[in-house]
C-alpha cells in the first residue's frame, strides 16, 4: 500500500487501474505482489522511444513479452495474460505484425549432462 502511495502516477487513473490489474493477474496466494514501477516504467519508454511508428511500438512491446516469457503466447504466464489481451486477440496481432518465431530469440539453458557411472571391474 505504501509503494502505491509513494508512486508520482505520471499518467492517469487508467495507470493505477493497469497496475492494479496486472497485480491481480499475476499474484498468487490472497494478497498482491506489485511489480516495482519504475522498472516497468523504464522498459516501456524505452522500447517506444526506439521505435519510429506507433506500430512499431506496439511490434517491440509485443516481442518483449513474447522473449520474457520464452515465446508461450497462452496461458496464465504466457505474453497475452502480460499484455492484458485474450490469446486469440495477440495472435491475430501477432499475424499481422509478421511476427514469426525467428524474432523471438529466447535463451537456453543446456540440460546438464549426465555422466556415466564408472565401471568397477570386481
Amino acid at each position: 500500500m505504501a509503494s502505491l502511495v509513494r508512486h508520482p502516477w505520471p499518467g492517469n487513473v487508467r495507470e493505477l487501474q493497469h497496475a492494479v490489474h496486472r497485480a491481480v493477474i499475476l499474484s498468487r496466494g490472497a494478497s498482491l505482489e506489485l511489480a516495482p514501477f519504475d522498472t516497468g516504467v523504464r522498459i516501456a519508454r524505452n522500447s517506444a522511444l526506439q521505435a519510429e511508428t506507433f506500430e512499431g511500438a506496439v511490434r517491440n512491446h509485443i516481442l518483449e513479452a513474447l522473449r520474457e516469457t520464452n515465446g508461450v503466447v497462452g496461458g496464465p504466464r504466457g505474453a497475452a495474460a502480460r499484455l492484458g489481451l485474450k490469446r486469440t486477440t495477440l495472435q491475430s496481432k501477432i499475424e499481422r505484425l509478421g511476427i514469426g518465431p525467428g524474432d523471438v530469440t529466447t535463451v537456453r539453458v543446456p540440460a546438464p549432462r549426465a555422466w556415466p557411472a564408472p565401471s568397477v571391474a570386481v
